[in-house]
């Protein structure tokens, strides 16, 4: 993948990843709806692999509450109309019951459609 793309690409692909956090943050579910692919998936630190109906759909009945997020470093990598982003964030949230700071590595595949970037899959590990 090309490390170097220009910088108005990369900050759109930041903003795109910004917004997906914001909507998580905010619990918008509507938002969050349009900022990822039909086919997205989520896969949690347990290597859980989710569709993102499902997300959403536990996000709406509060069993993934995301209180905030603090972003600590981020990078992205563009090749042609696809990229990807990873990000080290703390994200403060109740995941089933179970409140804490989770400190995740969210690597997220976007791809360039209808002038937008999409999130086409994203994997939370720790660091």
């Amino acid at each position: 993948m090309n490390t170097s793309p220009g910088a108005s690409t990369r900050e759109e692909v930041i903003k795109a990843y910004r917004a997906y956090l914001h909507a998580m943050t905010d619990g918008d579910t509507d938002a969050l709806d349009d900022l990822l692919d039909d086919g997205f998936t989520l896969t949690h630190i347990t290597g859980y692999q989710q569709s993102k109906t499902e997300w959403l759909s536990q996000m709406g009945v509060g069993r993934f509450v995301y209180h905030g997020v603090m972003e600590k470093d981020v990078t992205v990598a563009v090749e042609g109309d696809t990229a990807r982003l990873v990000g080290r964030i703390v994200t403060d949230a109740t995941v089933y019951g179970t409140h804490a700071d989770w400190r995740l590595r969210l690597a997220v595949d976007y791809a360039h459609e209808g002038g937008t970037w999409t999130a086409l899959r994203a994997v939370a590990t720790t660091w």
